[in-house]
């Protein structure tokens, strides 16, 4: 099958929707299916790339470490000329998500979208940001699920979200798997060895952007409160981001500061080690839509301590392969993670045993099969029109339509914000 991803962002820049796309990628072309990404240009991107095609971004928007896309097909409808794609993967609701509604629409091929994040909880990233902003993207990103043929929620909290907001696309829940194979044989003794943290010291990790949205004051404040009580024990950050240098500053001001560890962005087998080096994962995030570092973390073998919120909710069983606290509470955060430093022995072996249990359930093969089956169900619905309904003035009238529709959502999305007197909660209504 020749399967199209456009993505806002893709690797080299490092994070969630990036790294899903990467893996669905690598994983669909493993089967012999032919990927032709459409993404940003990146800083460090190769120049050469098989089967991805770059446009130009602003590169650091406002700020930030994302690239935006300029949104323009040149390039695309050039390589379109030799791909034909039976399936268009979006995976962004806006600039490049446009660009994927027109390619299928004037392709006559089915439009998929994947509704990775909570753009709402992102729009302080913009400048003018506000309620009626929120309620904007909110609205936004609704009727673009409403335009494609089919949605991909990474999990179930997102589908009944998004059922909720009025999307009435067929929805699937499919979460982006880990790579079993990726954490065969990394050991964390060396990892452990290089950065400086002791054999047996008890240790607490994080891996992952390190944002506001994330919510790293509270993880930091929580995981502090842990390690005064430990005196063995240590904290290891890994990733990068605008947060970073609040979550050291707490460390600072509780005189931990010799009992944090950070190593920046790790990739490949240096991150698997590190994740093997943990021995328990901690996450406070309550914006994701998916855990994708937590069913990393299980890969590794390591228990997870997380927020109940979209995402952890799916992956952590609360007493089975880590403990899901129900609330932002630092003491019962704090508690949590003492839960798990002091299993015993037999206790420790159950809990691996889920936690190894949870990573196969998981796997990247298996999430990949799920969604090739949305593809191949799409893909055979439709049949090549013939005579006149193959020729280029059908093919306008389609694109035609289908840059109406667009224009017609963004409108209603516009209008509905200023109609709106907006109430934060009813941006979560069904969280």
């Amino acid at each position: 099958m020749n399967i199209l991803m456009v993505t806002n962002t893709f690797t080299p820049h490092v994070g969630g929707v990036a790294n899903s796309v990467a893996r669905f990628t690598a994983e669909f072309r493993r089967e012999g299916h032919r990927v032709l990404v459409v993404a940003p240009e990146f800083e460090g991107a190769p120049p050469v790339e098989d089967d991805v095609v770059r446009v130009r971004a602003v590169q650091h928007f406002n700020g930030s470490d994302f690239a935006v896309p300029v949104p323009v097909t040149l390039r695309v409808a050039t390589a379109m000329k030799d791909f034909r794609p039976q399936v268009v993967h979006s995976h962004h609701p806006f600039l490049l998500g446009d660009t994927a509604l027109r390619v299928a629409a004037s392709r006559g091929v089915p439009a998929v979208f994947t509704h990775h994040t909570m753009y709402e909880e992102y729009t302080h990233y913009v400048p003018g940001d506000s309620l009626k902003f929120k309620r904007f993207v909110v609205d936004l990103t609704t009727g673009y699920c409403n335009l494609c043929d089919a949605v991909i929620a990474p999990s179930g909290t997102v589908a009944d979200l998004l059922a909720g907001r009025g999307v009435t696309a067929p929805v699937t829940v499919i979460p982006t798997g880990v790579d079993l194979r990726d954490f065969e044989g990394a050991g964390g003794g060396a990892f452990r060895s290089a950065a400086g943290i002791p054999e047996g010291a008890f240790l607490v990790g994080h891996v992952g952007r390190l944002a506001p949205e994330k919510n790293m004051g509270f993880l930091a404040g929580a995981a502090a409160d842990f390690l005064a009580g430990h005196p063995g024990a240590r904290f290891l950050l890994v990733g990068e981001g605008p947060s970073r240098e609040d979550v050291v500053a707490v460390f600072r001001s509780r005189e931990l500061s010799g009992r944090i560890h950070t190593c920046g962005v790790l990739q490949g087998k240096a991150l698997a080690s590190a994740y093997n080096a943990m021995n328990v994962f901690a996450f406070a995030s309550l914006t994701e839509t998916q855990g994708m570092v937590l069913t990393e973390a299980m890969a590794a073998g390591v228990p997870v301590v997380a927020l109940d919120a979209p995402g952890a909710r799916e992956v952590v069983r609360d007493g089975e392969n880590g403990r899901l606290v129900p609330g932002p509470d630092a003491e019962a955060f704090r508690d949590a993670l003492r839960w798990v430093a002091e299993r015993t022995p037999e206790e420790r072996r159950r809990l691996a045993e889920k936690v190894a249990a949870t990573a196969r359930e998981f796997s990247m093969a298996r999430c990949a099969a799920k969604q090739l089956a949305v593809y191949e169900t799409l893909a055979g619905g439709r049949r090549a029109p013939r005579g006149i309904d193959a020729s280029p003035w059908t093919s306008a009238r389609k694109l035609l339509g289908r840059e109406w529709e667009i224009l017609r959502n963004i409108a209603h999305a516009a209008g509905e914000a200023v109609r709106s007197e907006t109430d934060p909660r009813q941006l979560r209504k069904t969280y």
